[in-house]
């Protein structure tokens, strides 16, 4: 906030100023991802609208936005270390309006998995959260028949309306040419590969199980072999993303993949670094996605009709 706060805000205020004296549009309007408030708090001390973007799930932000009740309940931060595998995480929080019965601690975003009141991403969370009340509107990429009870929850939480524009990729799709210069833009982490697009051609429809587990989660080298074996042992053939940094503190992940397992699955697999995730998902082979769940490859998923085996790793 320090540090980005007055540098957004000087820039819309330079912006602006170039506008009047070019006689072009000024900026009345700031959209923000809605875990940047400064840009809400720019907008709001230059008097314009701002409206935020609200990236992840819907259920996603009704987990943060009770993280302030579970500290006041007492429920969080934990302890001690030892609540985390104790069964404290079973513990039931049966009175959020909008969310099952039976929900517990454990199915909340991770980073209450704390003993530390002045925990970062906990304190982030609850501000960041609680300043979306202030937005003149919140946009997020979801859609109304998928997510329209926790909608409505979000807009009687934060008391603004609510706009769905997903799934963005379809938005996206749909409303822009093939040739603007927007179209070109990607969020992708890392370089994507077009191989894996030519050897899902050859396959079988819906024969092919898809893994990718996001572009920042990692895993121990014991959990990659767990995986490489349980994959190798379905029978099934396989396109596997496996990113260089995939396993923490090691070397590249590849090369913990043991040779048998290389020899086992040969001629029914393939291991890329990267691929165009969105059009694997959408490739008539692919009919199965083992996912890390997060919300754009969840939203990716439900887009290409492919059903998904989910390992949540952290977050929402």
């Amino acid at each position: 906030m320090t540090t980005c706060l007055p540098r957004f805000r000087d820039l819309i205020v330079r912006t602006n100023a170039e506008a009047e004296a070019e006689g072009r549009p000024a900026v009345t309007c700031v959209v923000a991802d809605s875990i940047m408030s400064f840009g809400l708090r720019a907008a709001r001390e230059l008097g314009l609208r701002c409206a935020t973007f609200w990236t992840a799930s819907a259920c996603g932000f009704i987990g943060y936005y009770y993280y302030r009740h579970l500290v006041a309940r007492g429920i969080v931060p934990l302890k001690n270390e030892a609540q985390l595998t104790d069964g404290y995480l079973d513990t039931v929080v049966d009175w959020i309006p909008c969310a099952p019965k039976d929900l517990q601690l454990r199915d909340f975003p991770s980073f209450v998995r704390t003993t530390d009141p002045d925990d970062i991403m906990l304190n982030f969370f609850i501000h960041e959260v609680e300043a979306m009340s202030q937005a003149s509107a919140v946009v997020i990429n979801t859609f109304d028949d998928l997510d329209a009870t926790l909608l409505h929850a979000m807009a009687k939480l934060l008391s603004r309306p609510i706009y769905t524009v997903g799934p963005l990729l379809l938005t996206v799709r749909n409303n822009v040419p093939a040739d603007s210069p927007v179209a070109a833009i990607g969020s992708n982490l890392w370089k994507e590969q077009e191989a894996p697009l030519r050897w899902l051609d050859g396959r079988a429809p819906r024969s092919v199980v898809y893994i990718n587990f996001g572009s920042v989660t990692v895993m121990s080298n014991e959990q990659l072999v767990e995986f490489a074996w349980g994959l190798a042992n379905t029978g099934y053939t396989f396109l596997w993303n496996v990113r260089p940094d995939l396993v923490k503190g090691g070397d590249s992940a590849g090369a913990g993949l043991p040779p048998e397992f290389l020899a086992a699955t040969e001629g029914r697999s393939m291991l890329s670094t990267w691929c165009p995730q969105a059009e694997v998902l959408e490739h008539e082979a692919v009919g199965l996605f083992l996912t890390h769940s997060g919300w754009n490859s969840t939203i990716e998923s439900i887009c290409g009709g492919v059903p998904m085996v989910c390992w949540p790793f952290f977050a929402e």
